[in-house]
């Protein structure tokens, strides 16, 4: 694609407009979105009022002044983007200490078989191992994911599956692989990380039990943002949070010994909520849901088929699905050196991101991208690999994040 074809092309686009609402860095294109999202402009001002106005001038009456009900709130919020209903959704904790409760929840209520997939990502498998060694009677399966057809059978209490694969963007069919867990009497706890604000998702239609999601992607909620979990509501009652902390207590300030845990979704909150994380959270938040999710799925597939068709021509071999209902909203290139590959980009100002062992990672995140900045990235893409740039020996050395 010319340079003048993605700039008639952006001109068209609806989502233009939201572009301006990001702190770009002059220079840069960023397609790594996928692993942390830009800077929004609403978050410097929340943040901002935040510590000035509210720690700052009410300090520890701004519990009651909205800070206590922010885990709840932004849920709400998040479960508008993921076809949950309120009280199913909140924000809390990271993604990891989620699943741990989730998982261990779940085999508590029905002990049996966690399966999930081999390559999935790795927190969820490190997870998974120390959830299984909590609950005795549980174990942990783990198969290729070609065989997760056949391993799904009726000693299985939960399937932990990851919506869209980190590494290649591949994704499940949410709806038909929960119908067939339920077939067998399982349940299906969903990661989408990488799914939330790049694909749409339905979980109530989809009759989905139970979900988590990090913050810090494409929600654009800040390194580190809280994370998300989602209990339907017919579950909410009959599964009860291992990590019983304070905040997740019927009522917390009566300062009772023994536990009784709150009704519905605030059971899942342990300790006191940072304030600080969820208002950065909520401004990314409200930021996505200004965006029409089908317009975000289209784009999304036009950036990916730009890309797609630089790489074919570069000779690079594209490891995402071409069909845009298989994938999510990044794109996986081979490269025997694609460690090297990405630090050659990112020097000249393309920045994507590496998973081993031979993976450049390229975030098409069409909130804020442009077809024009997709179209530059491919032009530097191939002058990377036409001039071979990224055997220069200062690209050689691992960097503690790739």
């Amino acid at each position: 694609m010319t340079l003048d074809e993605a700039r008639a092309l952006d001109a068209a686009d609806p989502l233009a407009p939201l572009r301006a609402r990001f702190a770009l860095p002059e220079g840069v294109i960023y397609l790594d979105g996928n692993s942390l999202g830009p800077l929004p402009h609403a978050t410097r001002m929340a943040v901002a009022g935040l510590t000035e106005r509210q720690w700052g001038e009410r300090l520890i009456r701004g519990w009651n002044d909205g800070w206590i009900d922010a885990p709840t709130r932004i849920g709400d919020k998040i479960a508008r983007l993921i076809g949950a209903a309120p009280g199913e959704v909140i924000a809390c904790d990271s993604t990891s200490v989620n699943l741990y409760k989730l998982i261990v929840a779940a085999l508590r209520a029905r002990p049996g078989v966690l399966l999930s997939e081999a390559g999935n990502f790795p927190t969820d498998l490190h997870i998974a191992e120390g959830a299984v060694a909590a609950v005795p009677g549980a174990t942990l399966r783990v198969v290729e994911r070609g065989q997760l057809d056949g391993a799904l059978d009726k000693s299985v209490s939960l399937l932990l599956l990851t919506h869209v694969h980190y590494k290649t963007a591949e994704r499940f069919d949410l709806a038909a692989w929960t119908a067939q867990a339920h077939a067998v009497g399982a349940r299906v706890l969903w990661d989408l990380s990488h799914s939330i604000g790049a694909v749409p998702i339905d979980l109530n239609a989809a009759g989905a039990d139970l979900a988590v999601g990090c913050g810090y992607k494409y929600l654009n909620g800040g390194p580190g943002a809280p994370a998300w979990l989602f209990v339907a509501e017919r579950h909410q009652a009959g599964l009860a949070n291992p990590l019983s902390g304070w905040m997740g207590h019927a009522a917390p300030f009566d300062f009772a010994d023994g536990y009784a845990p709150a009704p519905g979704i605030r059971r899942w909150l342990a300790g006191t909520p940072p304030i600080l994380g969820l208002a950065a959270l909520e401004a990314g938040v409200e930021l996505m849901l200004a965006a029409d999710s089908a317009l975000l799925a289209a784009k999304s597939a036009r950036l990916f088929d730009q890309l797609a068709a630089t790489a074919d021509e570069l000779g690079l071999e594209v490891v995402s699905p071409r069909d845009p209902a298989r994938r999510g909203s990044h794109i996986a290139l081979r490269h025997a050196h694609a460690y090297e590959l990405c630090q050659a980009l990112i020097e000249r100002g393309v920045i994507g991101d590496f998973r081993a062992p031979d993976i450049l990672r390229l975030g098409l995140t069409p909130l804020y991208l442009s077809h024009e900045d997709v179209a530059r990235a491919g032009m530097i893409l191939g002058e990377v690999i036409a001039r071979r740039a990224w055997q220069e020996p200062r690209f050689v050395t691992r960097r503690a994040v790739t």
